[in-house]
């Protein structure tokens, strides 16, 4: 499933919204059902750049079309999101 890029925008109103960060992670997931959403910790994506930041989150994209996951930059390539949890 590849991400539209106006899906980002999306996706960052949905991360912005109200509610606890549990509670717009679920959003977000009703609204992309086919989409791989793992959550982490902020620190643990230390080395890698977000594709977009909220007040809460880093998100990253993801690729999972091959043997091994890698994050892209690349929307029309994601397969899935990395939300990293700022604290």
């Amino acid at each position: 499933m590849a991400i539209a890029t106006n899906a980002l925008d999306e996706i960052r109103g949905l991360l912005e919204g109200e509610g606890s960060s549990a509670e717009r992670v679920a959003n977000l997931r009703k609204a992309f059902p086919g989409l791989s959403l793992t959550r982490c910790d902020a620190g643990d994506m230390d080395t890698e750049t977000p594709i977009l930041e909220t007040a809460g989150f880093a998100v990253y994209l993801i690729d999972t079309s091959e043997h091994c996951v890698r994050i892209t930059t690349q929307p029309e390539a994601a397969t899935g999101l990395i939300l990293a949890e700022k604290r």
